[in-house]
């Protein structure tokens, strides 16, 4: 198979810490390695790409200097008083700060001439945008192909809804592109139905390689169960359950590696030391602490379109995972869990389908 020049856009990659940007490294770091010419951009900020360049045949760029964009890939913040000022007024109004990104895609793709596939990453999804944008702008000098690669929908996004006149934008984006790839068969249902035929569904890779945990039965002094991602009140809300840990009388211990920490604050007073509150680590490092708990938990989404992507890494730790409601509380299957018992416990199948050897292969196999 001839090898292609492939341009993979995000608004962060490497060593930033999310499902995004997770998503667009793995992919640049794995076509890279099959050959392909591989150019990556993010919002960058001064760390040195240097090593990660040389060891996986990616060049790494810079998206253009941004005036309002509140985090780099280094994890380095610039959120000043009038962004937070802004973003207040104008976030869903004009997808504010994120819409500077449409603005950016243009002078980026007219520099990569010669494009064989173009993969942009959302959220957020005004690089979708700013690509099609680009795509009227360039006519035959734009990508051969485009893939709009898509966490979770828009429009049609049940946690946050955005001002209705951006359908229109949604729509025109979807005319434009060539692909739009999802995780999951069900958020198909999430986007407008004239462009479904467009969707191919890729879930989320990673590479099985870097997984170095110990398959052993962890020997913990007392019942130790983590959780591992963001919090939204009302959709991935834990407050339901951390009540009910409140009233349980057995020791335990619960890690959660968040930035989400004003909805736990409550609960530190609550639960004392049986509540470990952790700043996020590297997916390497996760995984060896994953395994050493007793079990997982995911707390639903509460619709059927969206995925958390923390599942393939519950999965690969190869714990029980305990699958909670932010709702409803099932208490006896808690109490079940709290005591070893774990005939209940959440399945994830065909794991072989997020090594990212075979994830990669699917975004080549589009033409």
């Amino acid at each position: 198979m001839k090898n292609k020049k492939i341009i993979i856009i995000a608004s962060a990659i490497f060593p930033f810490q999310s499902p995004r940007a997770n998503r667009a490294t793995e992919l640049a770091k794995e076509l890279g390695k099959q050959g392909h010419d591989v150019t990556l951009y993010g919002v960058l900020g001064n760390y040195d790409y240097s090593v990660f360049e040389a060891k996986n045949n990616v060049k790494v760029k810079n998206i253009e200097k941004m005036t309002f964009a509140t985090l780099n890939s280094d994890n380095s913040s610039k959120d000043t008083f009038l962004n937070k000022v802004l973003r207040r007024l104008l976030g869903r109004w004009l997808e504010f700060p994120n819409i500077e990104f449409m603005f950016k895609m243009t002078k980026i793709l007219k520099k990569e001439k010669g494009t064989d596939m173009l993969i942009s990453i959302a959220y957020p999804h005004p690089i979708h945008w700013g690509c099609a944008l680009a795509k009227a702008r360039m006519g035959m000098a734009f990508p051969k192909l485009w893939v709009a690669d898509c966490g979770d929908p828009y429009m049609g996004n049940p946690i946050e809804t955005p001002a209705f006149y951006f359908k229109y934008i949604e729509k025109w984006f979807c005319r434009n592109v060539d692909y739009i790839t999802i995780p999951i068969e069900e958020g198909r249902s999430a986007y407008y139905s004239d462009f479904r035929d467009k969707i191919k569904v890729i879930p989320q890779g990673f590479d099985f390689d870097l997984v170095r945990i110990d398959s052993r039965e962890p020997n913990n002094e007392v019942p130790t169960f983590i959780y591992s991602g963001v919090f939204y009140q009302g959709v991935r809300d834990p407050r339901m359950f951390l009540d009910y840990l409140s009233k349980v009388p057995i020791n335990f211990k619960f890690i959660i590696y968040t930035q989400s920490k004003d909805i736990l604050e409550p609960y530190k007073s609550k639960l004392g030391e049986k509540l470990i509150i952790k700043d996020y680590v590297t997916r390497e490092e996760l995984l060896v602490e994953l395994a050493k708990a007793d079990f997982l938990v995911n707390f639903e989404n509460g619709n059927a379109v969206q995925s958390p992507s923390k599942l393939i890494d519950y999965a690969l730790a190869k714990r029980p995972i305990m699958s909670v409601s932010s709702f409803t509380i099932d208490e006896n299957n808690i109490d079940r869990f709290l005591k070893g018992d774990y005939s209940k416990k959440l399945e994830v199948h065909n794991i072989d389908q997020y090594d990212i050897r075979n994830v990669a292969n699917k975004f080549i196999a589009l033409n």
